[in-house]
């Protein structure tokens, strides 16, 4: 009996040691996440799930989409445009990244086109909410032959912009939300051809 009292007790001081040295970083997180958005916590465990999957921090901030079967890289540059003209977002430049790479080393390679897009009056107040917010912008959208030439659309996770940290003001969550669903409308609408 004075064994399993010994060993109760043993393990009794490990924990209180144990809260001792995580219990101000736990605590620090918690009052943290208390003044955050009511859906970063379900974001950030979304983030840590895909960082476990893929075992890459970029990987998993980003989002992807397979494109379909029988689409050709034309085809799928061609529905990206027209998406976007569809849902009225700008287009501020266009990046041929794949092409820059042939025309560098003489050598044929991957295709792989960076299509960035823009509501300026939407990125004026998300820099006026916090200039950090420049290095998102603007909004990308890539088109990438894999190394087996299945084509891929990436672009990265909003979630994390808009409810990874203290929430957005109405107007401004409003307005971030509907250039969210217009990215996604262009990854996942090209994704399948939609012209």
């Amino acid at each position: 009996m004075g064994f399993l009292r010994n060993i109760l007790a043993l393990l009794g001081l490990v924990a209180v040691g144990v809260m001792v040295w995580i219990g101000p970083t736990v605590w620090k997180y918690k009052v943290a996440f208390d003044e955050f958005d009511e859906k970063s916590f379900e974001t950030y465990a979304a983030l840590g799930d895909r960082l476990i999957e893929h075992g890459n921090a970029v990987a998993a901030t980003v989002w992807s989409a397979k494109v379909a079967e029988g689409l050709t890289f034309e085809d799928v540059d061609q529905s990206i445009k027209n998406i976007a003209i569809e849902r009225n977002i700008r287009g501020v430049g266009e990046l041929p990244l794949g092409d820059q790479v042939a025309a560098m080393t003489g050598k044929p390679w991957r295709r792989l086109n960076i299509y960035l897009y823009c509501n300026p009056l939407t990125a004026a107040k998300m820099i006026e909410f916090d200039i950090a917010y420049s290095a998102y912008l603007p909004c990308r959208v890539s088109l990438v032959e894999d190394e087996t030439g299945q084509l891929w659309l990436y672009t990265l996770d909003m979630d994390l912009m808009i409810y990874g940290g203290k929430t957005l003001p109405p107007e401004l969550l409003k307005e971030a939300l509907e250039v969210k669903e217009t990215m996604l409308q262009i990854l996942e609408g090209a994704a399948e051809g939609d012209f």
